[in-house]
């Protein structure tokens, strides 16, 4: 898994957190919280990634270290959630060599950027790259399916002299569904959606999905090839593996159909399957039939170009220029939220202590941490860096960490997994000092939306409980209920809520727990 262990490599480790005091700044602590975070989601907006991968000069472009001939050879296709806002810009900086092109995108996503002031996401009135919506509810249907025809009709009709670019970001699964013919879309939903009922993990999952698709696993560079393919990705998976991103439709496979076989069996699905499926698993791919060395990735590039380490990064500067010592813990937070707040809680009572930790607690602290996605050596790190600031009095320091973490539902409330975490957080931090003199911590989607709700996230600290109860609300049955959003709307006003609106973006969650 790609980390940001580089931080807290010993060299450059004290470049990041280096001994001098951090500027003084007047502003609250929340406030500081808040640009932090708005840093974060600045850093990879759709078009701000293209504009820093993408080199126009004259009639080349440079991406990635690599030269790239324009000779109105360039044809575009894209799938996800913010490809509308990367194709605007690709085309803005390469529009005069493009041949044509076509993105598939969620439904309604054109009316919903335009509501929130984000036209320049938007294509321009006479774009030569047609647009796609389909996908509704995140899930794929026949408008989306349709969109991945006309996607792969574009790649297949391509040459040795054209340059296919291929936007990618978070969604892109659902809004490229391609089944092997006689395979119905309906029919490969319906086994990939018992495979996860019957507990598949995400890898087998996608193993199945790519071995029934035409363009996943690699299809779509398959089809493209001998053209010279370029993959601009926006990754929503943590670590950023190519071939889990919308199941790497660019990124080569060798999965073969015995290995379906084996997962569909292990989970006693075998003998259910459609007839279709059964067929298609019975007979050799239909890329494989013609495939040599030079069709498996050498005209392929794949260049991931905004991720949740790239918004940690650039948070760091932003909370570095507001008076913090920034500190990112890990890009790659995971598993449930309930053992999530507790590591977040423990770090806090960890780094405010007035005198020595017990050693229980950063024991506790080692043991939570891999079950959450952190591992041992970045927790060491972070504590040596926690404990030094408290001993030599180094000044405010900001944790950043990112990921996804998950939320069992046990309740019917309306929330988010960053709004259940920053009220579980706020129960944790419970007896500690209160700002500006005690911390804070932030959770929020860098996407603006937290599960079906309005916000982002939330913003909480110690006094959570005893401001709630001060307005009469039982937090601990709004925490049962899952009813965070509910929760935190009536409490003072929203004032706690975090609303940036629709970002045009995703990679995932940013955390942030602010220490004086």
């Amino acid at each position: 898994m790609a980390r940001v262990l580089s931080l807290f490599r010993p060299q450059r480790f004290l470049a990041l957190v280096g001994r001098r005091k951090p500027a003084f700044c007047k502003m609250s602590l929340d406030s500081r919280a808040r640009k932090v975070f708005a840093a974060a989601v600045e850093a990879v907006q759709p078009d701000t990634v293209v504009r820093r991968t993408v080199e126009r000069k004259e009639d080349t472009v440079l991406i990635d270290g690599h030269t790239f001939q324009l000779k109105h050879n360039l044809h575009l296709v894209g799938f996800g959630k913010a490809v509308l806002g990367m194709a605007a810009e690709v085309e803005r900086i390469m529009g005069d060599h493009l041949v044509k092109g076509i993105i598939s995108v969620p439904h309604g996503i054109q009316q919903t950027l335009q509501q929130h002031g984000k036209a320049h996401m938007l294509l321009k009135e006479n774009s030569l790259i047609k647009v796609k919506e389909g996908a509704k509810h995140n899930l794929p249907d026949a408008d989306a399916q349709k969109a991945a025809v006309g996607i792969k009709q574009l790649a297949s009709e391509l040459t040795e002299n054209d340059l296919l670019l291929v936007l990618i970001s978070g969604g892109g699964s659902a809004l490229l569904p391609a089944p092997i013919p006689p395979i119905s879309l309906q029919e490969k939903l319906d086994v990939t959606r018992k495979l996860a009922a019957a507990g598949a993990t995400i890898q087998q999952l996608n193993t199945v999905r790519r071995t029934l698709s035409l363009l996943k696993g690699g299809g779509l560079a398959h089809y493209a090839h001998p053209a010279q393919v370029v993959a601009l990705i926006l990754s929503d998976v943590i670590g950023d593996p190519l071939d889990l991103i919308a199941s790497g439709p660019t990124v080569h496979s060798d999965v073969r159909p015995e290995e379906v076989l084996s997962v569909l069996e292990r989970y006693k699905l075998s003998t259910s399957l459609p007839a279709s499926v059964k067929e298609v698993l019975g007979r050799a791919s239909p890329r494989c039939e013609n495939e040599d060395e030079s069709d498996k990735a050498g005209h392929v590039l794949n260049v991931v170009i905004g991720s949740n380490s790239i918004a940690l990064k650039c948070a760091g500067r932003c909370a570095r220029e507001l008076g913090f010592r920034p500190v990112v813990l890990s890009p790659g937070v995971c598993g449930d939220v309930r053992s999530v707040s507790r590591l977040y809680g423990l770090l806090a009572r960890f780094a405010c202590s007035q005198e020595e930790p017990p050693p229980e607690l950063a024991a506790e602290m080692l043991k939570l941490g891999p079950e959450v996605g952190v591992q041992s050596w970045d927790l060491h790190c972070t504590m040596k860096v926690l404990d030094d600031g408290r001993k030599e009095g180094w000044g405010a320091t900001c944790l950043l960490a990112g990921g996804e973490p998950t939320v069992e539902l046990t309740g019917k409330g309306r929330g988010g997994r960053n709004q259940e975490l920053a009220m579980r957080v706020g129960l944790e931090l419970r007896g500690i000092k209160l700002p500006p003199n005690g911390p804070i911590f932030l959770s929020g989607g860098t996407d603006g939306q937290d599960g079906p709700t309005e916000a982002a996230g939330a913003i909480t600290d110690g006094g959570l409980w005893d401001e709630a109860q001060a307005q009469q609300l039982d937090i601990d049955s709004f925490v049962a209920n899952n009813d965070s959003f509910t929760f935190f709307t009536s409490l003072s006003a929203g004032q706690r809520l975090l609303l940036p609106g629709l970002t045009g973006t995703n990679v995932m969650d940013v955390h942030m727990l602010i220490i004086p």
